[in-house]
């Protein structure tokens, strides 16, 4: 996307000399990066928005003027299950995609859920397996990163990368991932310019940023409190069930209890604090 439909957001005269925006600091604060290292005419991906005391919309970067955020089409290929893990091996050219979540209020949220998955290089999906399939968690400063492939092509769509993301305790938001100047994005139905990547060529592979942000305000990751007697109500307790314990690995099939219900597992994982059943669709359903 270029400095025309992304314009910098002026922080005073001297500093718009220098090209430095709240947005620029704002980013450069949560990953502890010196300020020059995210200029070079890529657009900022973060700003304060305390400032002006306003609200953001659902934008992909979180800043003034940004189109909204959609959800699109979950696609005929997506596969629960997929395993935990931010690097999607497979021949190709090489891609790193990084990021935040925010919320609303340009707070990074943490323990936030993507989960990735595209064709391979010559466009096809693995049906049968989990290839270029796989899901992560952001970090506490609300930071990603998927290391894959570029996705090939297949017929009637452009290039793109799935992607599912939730907030602990919050809608999916289903969408998908764009690259700029493909030749089919003018013909793709599906294809929308507001989710764009940046993208640049680094040596023979390519790196892109997106920034997502959730529909919320607030406390970013809440945290329900268990209900230590079951309700009368309640789902009945599979005896093979044990209570859901941060720290234990879960495989699929597992089941927990948690607030008096039970869930059964639907991707291997180690439980975090915060990862609890209710709070992750992918992870848990209830039974």
């Amino acid at each position: 996307m270029d400095a025309e439909n992304h314009p910098v957001e002026e922080l005073d005269d001297e500093n718009e000399t220098r090209g430095i925006s709240r947005k620029t600091l704002l980013k450069a604060a949560i990953i502890g990066a010196p300020i020059p290292l995210l200029m070079g005419g890529v657009p900022a991906l973060a700003r304060d928005a305390r400032q002006e005391g306003k609200l953001l919309d659902a934008t992909p970067f979180c800043g003034s003027g940004d189109p909204a955020t959609i959800a699109q089409t979950e696609g005929p290929y997506f596969k629960p299950n997929s395993p935990l893990r931010d690097t999607l091996p497979g021949s190709g050219t090489a891609l790193t995609v990084s990021g935040f979540v925010f919320n609303r209020s340009c707070q990074p949220v943490a323990n936030a859920l993507l989960d990735f998955w595209q064709a391979d290089n010559n466009g096809d999906y693995d049906n049968s397996g989990f290839t270029f399939r796989g899901h992560q968690f952001t970090n506490a400063q609300g930071a990603y990163k998927l290391t894959t492939i570029v996705p090939g092509l297949y017929p009637g769509r452009t290039r793109h990368i799935h992607v599912k993301v939730q907030a602990p305790g919050r809608s999916i938001l289903t969408t998908q991932l764009y690259f700029p100047g493909e030749p089919r994005n003018s013909t793709d139905t599906i294809y929308d310019a507001r989710l764009l990547m940046n993208v640049r060529t680094v040596g023979s592979g390519r790196e892109a940023t997106f920034d997502f942000v959730a529909n919320f305000t607030g406390t970013p990751t809440p945290t329900p409190t268990p209900t230590v007697t079951p309700s009368p109500t309640s789902s009945p307790t599979s005896p093979s069930a044990s209570p859901w314990k941060a720290g234990t690995y879960y495989r699929v099939g597992d089941l927990v209890t948690y607030g008096g219900s039970t869930y059964r597992c639907l991707a291997a994982h180690t439980a975090y604090p915060g990862w609890e059943p209710p709070n992750y669709d992918f992870l848990w359903a209830r039974v």
